[in-house]
């Protein structure tokens, strides 16, 4: 029975392409002291003086997660003088589209190639080292930390201006929609709703009820026309479009009341919209004059790409539990409760 599970296990897991380990991967990993449970495979004799490295991250997480992901292994290739790859086609993401985009690279459904080598090319090549799953949080760097670093800001823009590049039918949309708007001064929230509320450790997230509180004093301060609202929670818009009527524009993206949006398939190429609409949100965002950041990798994303002067309005709500019973409702309990007596207390930076 267990020789049989030995051979079934490779058929039902994502393990990607077939690796033939070297002899020379520990002699390589020693002497460049690079990351830990990383391994240097051949595929052929092509390139045999060039070391690609590959990187990979299955299932991974939300869009952003992984953009910052990517970009983080990107910098340590340039370190180490690798060649990056990105393979979001045999290691799949859960942005990985089963219809007519399954046998794409996901990358490639949102971005350009990073460089001008095809995964063909790599899988043929004799030296080819693959990221881990496990990041060695000495050299990983979240956007928010990225964001209030200007050195390290710069590092990352300049390997995100030389290597990443949005596909233009996906500029264009939020180019096309930038342009109602051109005349008016913007303010952009991102409401994250669903399962973040309960995330253990992770920031809170501004709950509707005190975004709009934020919303309203930032209006009458900063004089803001319209109010850009990213959200995947329904209930939010709605509460939104009710308070703010016509001030209030957002994108026509997928929402739901339920924290559903992966577990469900309601369209054609759901998943591959769900990438698509988020990453154009967030290029919206990013040209808004200001930005409510909560610290969501959302807003995080639309602050490092953003090419002009945003005024940052920054609002920390604290941390959820690392307890995950406790996590489950703490968010609740503190949105309903007052400032003075363990509720949510808001300062805006």
């Amino acid at each position: 029975m267990y020789q049989l599970l030995k051979k079934i296990k490779p058929l039902i897991t994502n393990t990607g392409p077939k690796i033939k380990k070297d002899i020379q991967s520990n002699f390589f990993l020693r002497k460049k002291n690079i990351l830990h449970n990383i391994e240097l495979s051949s595929f052929g004799q092509k390139n045999s003086h060039k070391f690609f490295y590959v990187i990979k991250r299955s299932p991974g997480s939300g869009f952003f997660s992984n953009f910052v992901y990517v970009i983080n292994h990107i910098r340590i290739a340039k370190i180490y003088n690798l060649i990056p790859i990105i393979d979001m086609q045999n290691y799949k993401t859960i942005y990985n589209d089963d219809q007519k985009l399954k046998k794409i690279n996901a990358w490639n459904y949102y971005f350009q190639n990073i460089n001008q080598y095809k995964l063909s090319e790599v899988y043929k090549s004799k030296n080819v080292l693959f990221s881990s799953n496990i990041f060695d949080k000495k050299k990983y760097f979240h956007l928010p930390e990225i964001n209030r670093n200007l050195k390290l800001k710069n590092e990352f823009k300049k390997i995100k201006n030389k290597h990443i590049n949005v596909n233009n039918n996906i500029k264009k949309k939020s180019e096309i929609f930038l342009k109602k708007f051109k005349n008016y001064k913007i303010l952009g929230i991102h409401l994250r709703g669903t399962s973040y509320k309960n995330a253990p450790k992770h920031h809170f997230p501004i709950p509707d009820n005190l975004g709009i509180e934020i919303c309203k004093k930032l209006i009458q301060k900063y004089k803001y026309d319209k109010i850009f609202l990213i959200t995947e929670e329904l209930k939010y818009l709605e509460k939104y479009k009710n308070i703010f009527g016509e001030k209030l524009i957002f994108y026509d993206s997928f929402r739901s009341y339920k924290n559903d949006a992966f577990k469900i398939y309601p369209r054609k190429l759901h998943r591959y919209k769900l990438g698509e609409e988020i990453l154009i949100e967030t290029l919206i965002l990013s040209n808004c004059d200001g930005i409510i950041s909560n610290l969501t990798n959302v807003s995080s994303a639309g602050i490092f790409l953003s090419k002009k002067k945003n005024l940052i309005h920054n609002i920390f709500l604290g941390y959820n539990s690392p307890n995950k019973f406790l996590a489950s409702f703490l968010w609740y309990i503190k949105k309903n409760l007052p400032s003075y007596f363990f509720g949510f207390n808001v300062k805006i930076n």
